[in-house]
């Protein structure tokens, strides 16, 4: 499971879109696939399929419209994997662009629009297998993702969506193994980071990214949520995706987290209600446990929050996208319980919450309660 993580960790997890090169030297085409690309991380999923058609009758032989398909079902139908007939598609639609990227290669192995392409296929691949718990697969994929990720080292000065991939790998392969020791013996199969680096390269691509640029701001604002401890730092890339995408529901409960979690309450409190109109299945457990966190930290009501917390941990919740919200219920019933003196029930919680946390402060807040 760990070897796992670590394969695939710095690839591009999800959402991954395609890089400058030669078929978008066309103005013209370029500002077509950047209206797709908006279409479609905002939700827009109507629009987006006939620009993305249109692509593939203008460019049939090329990657570009299957890897923009397949980062329409990733949000389509989020959670992905959950669904079998869009799996189905999915998985078809990423091999039928790795396909046609290989074919690239064939005829230049350094073209880089070919390497990113391929790069893109494999990492969708290996996060969806991932998601679905199909370990082998994940890995395999994980695998061939990285020959081309090295490959796009050297490209990273050239192509700045390159500095995302290049980002990513340099914090994850130093952050990794500080967080999980028992990997450390697989490193010597890696090359080195550099997680300041890191940091720098990823906020490059979430200014002067074409196309990694949404999904540069997504990946930095989850690390200083996650690992940095900084969720004032992660609220500047978190409110450039809220407001520019606003009926997507990751980037709306990103953005409301990173806002709570730095005490901006009223300024949370609209993005929390736009989130209330969102269909989307993951949205329920987030909201709920943000009204608790509003209850608790803003109105000072540990009645109200308790049952906004305790609503929150009767929904399901997923591995990969809402599983530290369940944590937030966990330590805010903690929390309450610890004002209440009820000292056998905030030990009780912040276990729970130590047990699927992955926040290093809220890991911190329980590890400290005696």
């Amino acid at each position: 499971m760990t070897l796992k993580k670590i394969l695939f960790i710095f690839c591009l997890l999800s959402l991954s879109v395609v890089s400058k090169a030669q078929v978008l030297t066309d103005p013209a085409f370029q500002q077509t696939i950047l209206k797709t690309l908006d279409a479609i991380y905002n939700c827009e999923f109507a629009e987006a399929d006939g620009m993305i058609r249109q692509m593939q009758l203008r460019h049939p032989q090329h990657p570009v419209g299957y890897i923009l398909r397949a980062t329409q079902l990733e949000l389509q139908y989020l959670p992905l994997h959950e669904n079998k007939a869009a799996t189905a598609q999915f998985v078809q639609t990423a091999n039928r662009g790795l396909e046609l990227a290989k074919k690239m290669l064939d005829k230049n192995e350094d073209d880089p629009e070919g390497t990113f392409f391929a790069l893109t296929a494999h990492s969708y691949l290996a996060s969806l297998y991932n998601n679905k718990g199909e370990a082998l697969k994940a890995v395999g994929e994980s695998k061939k993702a990285y020959s081309y990720l090295k490959t796009g080292f050297g490209l990273a000065n050239r192509a700045p969506d390159f500095q995302f991939t290049s980002g990513l790998y340099n914090y994850y392969i130093e952050r990794y193994p500080m967080d999980h020791s028992i990997v450390k013996p697989f490193m010597f199969f890696f090359q080195d980071g550099d997680m300041a680096q890191g940091l720098k390269q990823i906020d490059i691509a979430t200014k002067k990214g074409i196309f990694m640029r949404p999904v540069a701001n997504y990946y930095l604002a989850h690390i200083y949520l996650k690992h940095e401890m900084n969720p004032a730092r992660a609220s500047v890339y978190t409110k450039y995706l809220a407001d520019k995408y606003p009926d997507n529901p990751l980037f709306g409960m990103i953005n409301a987290e990173a806002l709570l979690l730095s005490g901006r309450y009223a300024e949370a409190r609209p993005y929390v209600e736009r989130l209330k109109q969102m269909p989307n299945k993951l949205v329920p457990l987030a909201v709920n446990t943000f009204d608790g966190m509003l209850a608790e930290y803003d109105d000072k009501n540990d009645k109200e929050a308790m049952r906004f917390y305790e609503t929150a941990l009767k929904l399901p919740f997923s591995e990969s996208y809402t599983k530290e919200y369940q944590a937030f219920a966990y330590s805010g019933i903690a929390r309450i319980a610890a004002r209440a003196n009820d000292r056998n029930r905030a030990k009780v919680y912040y276990k729970k919450a130590l047990a699927v946390s992955e926040y290093k402060s809220l890991i911190r807040e329980a590890k400290a309660y005696k």
